[in-house]
Parts: C-alpha cells; sequence; structure tokens
C-alpha cells in the first residue's frame, strides 16, 4: 500500500484491496450456503438440524475469530509506521492466546450444547443432526484458528489477493467433501445433515496448511521469518492485543448472536418455519460479504492511513466505503426482489417452506440495506481502533433495541416470526444512527489534536 492524494487513486487503491477481500468472504461464507443447501435436499429435519447447529456454534465461533482479528488494525498500523519487528512480535503473541481461545471453545461447547438441544425439545432427527454437526465442526476449530492469525496478517499487509486464492481453492475441497459426506459417496456412508459438518472440518485443515505455505515461503512474508524462532509468551502483549481483540469480538458476538438467538426463537413455530428463516438468512448472510468487505477493507486502509499520521485521508477512505456500500447492496437487493422465486425453490423443493421463504426474503432485502450502512461505520471505527465504546453501542442497538422489538411485534403485535425479521431491522438501523454520532466524535478528536 502507498500513499494516496486524489478520490480517483483512492478509489483505485480501495477496489485492489476490496474485491480480493470479497471473493475471499463469499467464499468463506460459500461453504456455510452450501451446508444450507445440500442439507436441504437431503430432509427438512436435516436442513433444521443444520440450522440449529448453526445458531448454536457460529456467534460464539465469531466472537473468538473477531477477538483475532484484532490482529488486524494494529497490523495495519504498524505497517503504516514501518514497525517490522512489532509486528512479527504480535503474530508470535496472536498464536497463543489465540490457540487458548480454541481450547476454551471446544471445553464449552462439550459441556454447554447437550443440555442446550435438550431445553429446546427438537424432534429426535433435528437434536441428533445439531448434535453430531456440532461435534464435527469442533474437530476443525484449532486449524482454522491457526489460520486465522496468518490470514489477518496477510490481509494487514495488504495482499488480500493472497487470502482470496487460498479460500477460493480451499471452497471446493469443502464443497466435495460435503458431498461425500452427507450424500454417500466412494464407499463413504450417507451421514446427511451431519457430513456437512465433516466436510467443513476437512476444508479448515485445508485452509490451515495452505496459510502456512504461503507465510513460510512467500514473499514478504517470509522476510518476517514468522517461523524461524518461539519466543515465550508475554502478558503484557496479550493484555494489548485483547484489549483491542476482545471488544471487537465481543461486537461481533453481539451481531452474530442476536441472529442466533431469533433462530432459536423460531423453533417454537415448527420445523418448517425454521427451515424457511434458516434459508432466507443464509441467503442475505451471502449478500451481506459485500458490506462485510467493505467494512474489512475501511480496517486495513484507515489503520494504515492513521499509522502514517494522515487521518484527513482516511476520513475520506471512509466515506468513499459507505457510499460505495449502500450503493451496490441497493442494486442487489433490487434483483432479490425480482428472483425470489427462484431463490426459494434453490434450497427446497417442499411448497410449504418455499412459500414461507418467499416472504422471508421479503424481509431480507429490508435488512440487507440496513447491513449496507452499519458494516463501513464499524469498519472505519475499528480501524480507529475504537472498539470499546463500539461494542456498548452494539448491545444497545441489537439487544436492547432490536431484540425486544422484535418479540413485542412477534408476540403482542401478533406478527409471528415476521415481528424477529423487523426488529432485526430496526436494530440495524439504531446501531448505523449511533456508530454515525461515535464517528463524528472520533473525527472530531483528531481534528482537534491536529490543530494543537
Amino acid at each position: 500500500m502507498k500513499q494516496t492524494f486524489s478520490y480517483r487513486e483512492k478509489a483505485r487503491t480501495f477496489f485492489a484491496v476490496l474485491l480480493p477481500l470479497l471473493i475471499t468472504q463469499l467464499a468463506l461464507v460459500s461453504t456455510g450456503f452450501c451446508d444450507t443447501v445440500m442439507a436441504g435436499h437431503v430432509s427438512e429435519q436435516d436442513l433444521a438440524g443444520v440450522a440449529v447447529g448453526v445458531n448454536l456454534f457460529f456467534p460464539l465461533f465469531t466472537t473468538c475469530l473477531g477477538i483475532v482479528s484484532g490482529l488486524t488494525p494494529a497490523i495495519a498500523q504498524y505497517n503504516g509506521a514501518g514497525h517490522r519487528e512489532a509486528i512479527v512480535f504480535a503474530i508470535r503473541q496472536g498464536f497463543y492466546w489465540a490457540l487458548g481461545i480454541a481450547v476454551l471453545l471446544i471445553a464449552g461447547g462439550w459441556l454447554a450444547v447437550p443440555p442446550l438441544l435438550r431445553f429446546l425439545t427438537l424432534e429426535p432427527r433435528v437434536e441428533t443432526v445439531a448434535a453430531y454437526y456440532l461435534a464435527a465442526l469442533a474437530v476443525g476449530i484449532l486449524p482454522v484458528f491457526l489460520a486465522s492469525v496468518l490470514r489477518n496478517f496477510i490481509d494487514a499487509l495488504g495482499a488480500t489477493r493472497l487470502t482470496m486464492c487460498i479460500t477460493v481453492v480451499t471452497v471446493p475441497v469443502n464443497i466435495v467433501m460435503n458431498y461425500i459426506f452427507i450424500f454417500g459417496a466412494f464407499g463413504v456412508p450417507a451421514f446427511g445433515g451431519i457430513g456437512a459438518g465433516i466436510g467443513t472440518a476437512i476444508a479448515y485443515f485445508v485452509n490451515m496448511v495452505l496459510n502456512m505455505l504461503v507465510v513460510k515461503y512467500m514473499e514478504p512474508f517470509r522476510s518476517y521469518g514468522i517461523f524461524q524462532s518461539w519466543i515465550r509468551p508475554s502478558l503484557h502483549e496479550w493484555r494489548r492485543q485483547l484489549g483491542l481483540g476482545i471488544p471487537i469480538g465481543a461486537t461481533m458476538f453481539c451481531e452474530a448472536s442476536i441472529f442466533s438467538a431469533v433462530g432459536l426463537f423460531m423453533t417454537t413455530y415448527g420445523t418448517g418455519v425454521v427451515a424457511a428463516h434458516q434459508a432466507a438468512l443464509n441467503f442475505s448472510t451471502m449478500v451481506y460479504m459485500l458490506p462485510l468487505s467493505v467494512s474489512m477493507t475501511l480496517t486495513i486502509l484507515i489503520g494504515y492511513e492513521l499509522g502514517a499520521g494522515r487521518p484527513q485521508d482516511a476520513w475520506r477512505y471512509s466515506r468513499l466505503g459507505r457510499v460505495l456500500s449502500f450503493v451496490f447492496v441497493a442494486g442487489v437487493a433490487l434483483i432479490l426482489l425480482q428472483f425470489r422465486d427462484a431463490v426459494a425453490a434453490l434450497y427446497t423443493n417442499d411448497d410449504f417452506v418455499q412459500r414461507l421463504l418467499r416472504v422471508f426474503l421479503l424481509y431480507a432485502v429490508g435488512m440487507q440495506v440496513a447491513d449496507s450502512i452499519n458494516a463501513p461505520l464499524q469498519g472505519t471505527l475499528r480501524g480507529a481502533r475504537d472498539v470499546r465504546v463500539t461494542f456498548f453501542l452494539a448491545v444497545l442497538s441489537y439487544w436492547i433495541i432490536g431484540l425486544p422489538a422484535g418479540w413485542v411485534l412477534a408476540n403482542r403485535v401478533l406478527l409471528s416470526p415476521y415481528g424477529f425479521w423487523i426488529g432485526l431491522i430496526v436494530g440495524l438501523l439504531a446501531g448505523a444512527l449511533l456508530l454515525m454520532a461515535r464517528l463524528a466524535v472520533i473525527e472530531r478528536r483528531y481534528r482537534q489534536s491536529a490543530t494543537q
């Protein structure tokens, strides 16, 4: 990365970072997309079982990966300031605490999942699929956390094309393994929805190996010598890194967990509603990869510019990213309105689930537009390393405003499952307004410090 002067140069740099990140995120989420679509064509129960497993696993999983992603703004600012030794030290320490977090996640799941599934009183087949889907995914947690540390290192140096290539190679592995273990092939028995967890765990191992090979043998990463020697754990560095990573992870937990909470509330409406809700949310997640990639791009570019002492360039990138995110997602949403019948047919052959899904997709359009405003603001603030206040704003918007609003609309206004979707949209819009106000405060602080 290098300094830019005009909006044209900034747009060129922005897209150079964004496009590989977008392809990477689409490739990553396509594994969940394939899990859901493949399970949906086994049976309604398998789709619902995978949905319950996803809703229990991915909020905590996303939270922990969010903690690791705190390395990205730190490394980006070190890179902007030219501090190579600090980058190496941060990565090596990141391995230690990332492994510790992974172990805690596995242990917590082993203790908490069985009683949670019993509490939900699911159909026997749905409970079995959810339990063993999660058990299979757990095998891939350690490798994917190690890979995440390395991916943050590669992305923060601006080499987002490499992480794109690694992920694009990993996805076909995931799809093939899913097919083999879900439907049975080459002498492997058909595991149904459980096989989706097995295939994804194998893909996590492949992703780790590819990231390690890139960092060890390709420049400029090889010159950092990440694997050449090991150092003792530094609790001081852990506190410094986790002080940035934990609020980011906690904010991601607020986002992911509200969707999972709504998914679990859907279990009271029956297996068909759960299946339709999960399919709509899965497709919406695919579209969300665009504003999320914009958010990640802003974190890298703004961290780099602020590290180099150029706050005005950072805010210009922020404005550029916010406008592009809204325009792109609005265009995708208009296309979805025209083709939602085809999207519904892609997920399931069941007529009842298809009818529900077509309605849920209408609400998904509103949620996508709200996300296109919210996500770039989060990326901007993370690039500025302003993460603690952002976490509290996420709690306020999602859990104090969004989820209660959804519950009231579903149970008191009698909108049933649709009320929860409206609550999600309300929470996202409230979060966007709060983040706008926070960004205005941060920009004012930088202007005041520049005049002193």
